[in-house]
């Protein structure tokens, strides 16, 4: 039997930490959250301190039942989950739960965190123990307490008065605003003509640039020369007066220094990443995680790089140790610094004081582990170590030079620039990746020359340019603005993206992001009526009061009233007076010539349409969806006449049916009697004719005859070649045909057989959403819906995390720890938490608390959800269909 169960989130994890405790513990998974607030309204109830209604987590109920057996057989329960707010409250509810099922009562529990997965960090923290940090829980608790109460009453109000299917969220609005702003910036840009004019020079054979600067005594500013006319005049005049050379008439010579840039916080990961790597929010997460819960090197899973969820940029001592052990050995004295380099934490949101993202040891060379290691893997723990190792070097020396050269006896001016690399320092290893900007790093060297030379002058270039819009965001730059804003967490900027892109508020334009007309609609709708709630220092500020609150500086109940009654007057009152024609921004075109009839352009159900006539008239209005790039903003009254064209009737197949040819909500596509094949890529809605029809029409057909094995008609059953091969359908269930087996000699014995043995198709719904209505007020629902109020815990510390004596009240019943034998312990004392849990059947209990992550998905992106939120569907909170085998969203 084992002494001490620890707890940890993913069994990746578990694996890897139970080798270095040894026999003496054994070490679950919860799997990440274990509960989450129910799925209906009423489950954060303002009126009552706020008082939240937990349920368990319908796929969590098996591993909260696997581990209750392991804790019974066990001396005490050591709560090792992430050292974060959401691993904090993942703790908390565990608690919870247990306490509540009555396991804790005879055995202490203990809180401990390591931000390394490896056997030195394990076993410190087992011997360094504490209890759960109530101002985290507070704050996590606060933060999804906000995130529910905006997405179940804003999100239901984009439904009635927009469409439905949309969501609006405490960060995700915020983040949309963005984008859609940076959208208008770029459309009401105005184009500026402006002339540079350079001189082409050659000194001793070597060729060079210089651009001219001043022109007739005067400093030119960009827009001077803003015509043809002027900068060809100018260019006439430079000529003239040169009269084929250039005087050097000053040289400058300067050294410049460029620092490496500070280890990676989870943002500054991100964005490397999506730079240099071409990876996404999410995938970089991702991999971060697989890379922190261990890799097998050949002698068990080893953590390979620091916990990736951190607004940190310092560093252990003993890690910048081994850094510069490792420089001097790797890459010599000479790009070791004196002192070795300490960076300090910029974010003003900074959520804990971590360390930064690092290799747990940077003596793990990338080439010598890449063969243990995914592609994906491979290439963030090159990434990752580089900038580890580079950040402990000396810098990077520049010779810049810069010439200012003379034509003639004139007042004119060129300026040559050139800089050569003198001393690469860490770029030997590691150089920062940059968003929208040219690296003035390049080695562009210039020919020797002094005061006085002359260089030959070959031509003076006159070139015309335009000034151009502000670039749209890329992921990298997004995540980067959010952060300067103080807006939303960096672990969270990759859920955010996400839901962005999944309500279908943004498309991808390559790398950025351009917001649809759904996403302009909801934010001019939200910026219009909710404008301090998407406001960015609002955002930022709430942010700022949420870490307070993680800081034991604020309660968080305050918090939350100064939100919410102004909120909830808010939308009572936009409910009542904006009408869903303002909302959806109607736009009249004109007027139908053949009816009479108005033309407008709105949002309707599945996107923008084109509507003629209105509601109101005896006809029934006619529709039409805008076609891929038309705009609403941008639509005139003749393109949206020439939608009403379709559908185009264009004859019959040979076997009579009618052929007509549309455009549908997933594109323009043949319909031939009662089924549909898509048009290919080259052909057009608008021009073409019957024989192209018939010929797609030909080729699906042969493709669904080529699908077709066999069928048994009277009982439903088909047997179909598929994408993965051939399976057996009833229509509800599919079954993998055997590889074994000839589909066409199956039988419908066998069949049925097949379909009974096939697994249930999954739901598309909320994993557990089923729960809170499904069962019967019992016992065991009793256990595991709860309310929570404000919450505090009070332990004390001992020598060991498995020897740690205390006592705590809980419901009603003193439980008093023991000395374990194992290792020394001392007295401890454990207050009952000041906290109120109530069952669904309204029993009031008290006990330990702790929070960070409140199960569902907070606006800041984890995993779970809630009802239009960040993450979540608007009306139902989706609380694990999101999570993943760590509980968390890969963000």
């Amino acid at each position: 039997m084992s002494k001490h169960l620890v707890i940890v989130e993913s069994p990746a994890k578990g694996k890897t930490i139970e080798k270095y405790l040894g026999p003496e513990y054994q070490v679950m998974a919860s799997y990440g959250h274990v509960r989450d607030l129910v799925p209906k309204e009423g489950a954060v109830d303002p009126e009552d301190g706020f008082r939240m209604r937990y349920d368990v987590i319908e796929r969590s109920e098996k591993q909260i039942d696997a581990i209750a057996k392991a804790l019974k057989k066990s001396d005490d329960l050591i709560l090792a989950t992430d050292p974060d707010r959401e691993g904090e409250a993942i703790s908390w509810h565990l608690y919870e739960v247990l306490r509540e099922r009555g396991l804790l009562e005879s055995r202490n529990v203990y809180r401990v965190v390591f931000h390394e997965i490896t056997k030195k960090a394990i076993q410190e923290a087992i011997e360094q123990p504490r209890e759960l940090a109530q101002p985290l829980i507070d704050a996590q608790q606060a933060r999804r307490a906000l995130d529910y109460l905006v997405g179940f009453n804003l999100s239901p109000l984009l439904w009635r008065k927009i469409k439905r299917g949309l969501s609006a969220g405490r960060v995700q609005s915020p983040a949309l605003r963005m984008i859609c702003e940076r959208e208008n910036e770029i459309e009401a840009f105005v184009p500026q003509e402006y002339w540079t004019l350079d001189a082409k020079a050659e000194r001793e054979g070597q060729p060079f640039t210089a651009r001219l600067t001043h022109l007739d005594g005067n400093k030119l500013n960009q827009f001077d020369l803003n015509s043809a006319e002027l900068a060809h005049d100018a260019q006439g005049r430079l000529n003239e007066a040169a009269n084929g050379e250039l005087r050097v008439a000053k040289v400058e010579k300067k050294q410049r220094r460029r620092n490496p840039a500070a280890p990676f916080t989870t943002s500054t990961l991100q964005q490397e990443a999506s730079r240099k790597l071409g990876f996404n929010a999410s995938r970089t997460m991702r991999t971060a995680q697989q890379l922190y819960e261990g890799i097998d090197l050949g002698s068990g899973a080893e953590g390979l790089i620091t916990y990736m969820r951190t607004d940190s940029v310092a560093l252990a001592g003993e890690a910048i140790g081994e850094a510069r052990g490792l420089i001097e050995e790797r890459y010599g004295a000479d790009n070791l610094p004196d002192s070795p380099r300490q960076y300090k934490t910029k974010s003003k949101n900074a959520q804990e004081a971590h360390e930064a993202i690092r290799p747990t040891s940077v003596r793990r060379i990338p080439d010598e582990v890449r063969n243990r290691l995914t592609s994906d893997q491979a290439r963030l723990y090159d990434l990752i170590w580089k900038r580890t190792v580079a950040c402990q070097m000396i810098h990077a020396t520049f010779d810049t030079v810069a010439a200012d050269l003379v034509p003639g006896d004139s007042d004119h001016r060129f300026r040559a620039t050139g800089s050569t690399l003198r001393h690469a320092g860490f770029i030997a290893v590691y150089q920062e990746g940059r968003d929208d900007s040219a690296d003035d790093d390049e080695d562009k060297r210039l020919p020797e020359m002094a005061e006085g030379d002359t260089v030959a002058l070959h031509e003076v270039t006159a070139d015309q340019h335009f000034t151009e819009p502000p670039p749209r965001y890329t992921e990298a730059s997004l995540v980067k603005t959010l952060e300067e804003y103080g807006i939303g967490r960096p672990s969270t900027y990759a859920s955010i993206i996400s839901t962005l892109q999944s309500r279908e508020y943004v498309e991808m334009d390559g790398k950025r992001f351009i917001p649809t007309d759904t996403g302009r609609i909801v934010n001019s709708f939200l910026t219009q009526h909710f404008d301090r709630y998407v406001d960015y220092d609002f955002t930022a500020n709430l942010e700022d009061e949420l870490d307070a609150i993680s800081r034991g500086e604020k309660d968080w109940v305050p918090v939350l009233e100064d939100f919410w009654y102004d909120f909830r007057d808010r939308v009572k009152e936009k409910e009542e007076k904006v009408t869903r024609a303002e909302a959806v921004q109607s736009r009249e075109l004109g007027t139908d010539p053949k009816s009479g009839r108005p033309v407008s352009v709105r949002l309707g159900r599945f996107g923008p349409i084109v509507q003629i006539g209105t509601k109101d008239d005896e006809e029934k209005p006619r529709f039409a969806g805008l076609l891929p790039g038309q705009k609403m903003d941008k639509i005139t009254l003749d393109e949206a006449l020439e939608l009403f064209k379709l559908p185009r009737e264009l004859g019959e197949t040979p076997e009579g049916e009618p052929v007509m040819v549309n455009i549908g909500r997933f594109g323009p596509y043949v319909k031939y009697g009662a089924k549909y094949v898509s048009l290919g890529p080259d052909d057009d809605v608008w021009t073409i004719e019957l024989p192209r029809a018939l010929e797609l029409v030909a080729e699906k057909k042969k493709k669904d005859a080529e699908r077709f094995i066999k069928s048994f008609d009277d009982e439903g059953i088909q047997v179909l070649n598929g994408r993965y091969g051939p399976y057996v359908t009833d229509g509800n269930k599919n079954a993998k045909v055997p590889k074994e087996t000839d589909p066409r000699s199956l039988t419908l014995e066998q069949c049925q057989e097949l379909i009974a043995n096939a697994p249930e198709r999954k739901g598309r719904g909320r994993k557990g959403g089923k729960a809170a209505a499904s069962k019967s007020g019992g016992a065991k629902k009793a256990a595991s819906t709860t309310s929570s109020k404000a919450t505090g815990t009070k332990s004390s510390s001992s020598k060991s995390a498995g020897s740690k004596a205390s006592t705590a009240k809980g419901s009603g019943t003193k439980a008093t720890g023991t000395k374990s034998a194992s290792t020394k312990s001392s007295k401890s004392k454990t207050t009952a938490t000041k906290s109120r849990s109530t069952s669904s059947t309204g029993s009031k209990s008290s006990g330990k608390a702790a929070t960070k992550k409140s199960g569902g998905n907070s606006s800041d992106g984890k995993s779970g959800g809630k009802p239009g939120g960040d993450t979540g569907s608007g009306e139902t909170p989706a609380t694990s269909d999101t999570v993943t085998a760590s509980g968390r969203d890969s963000g």
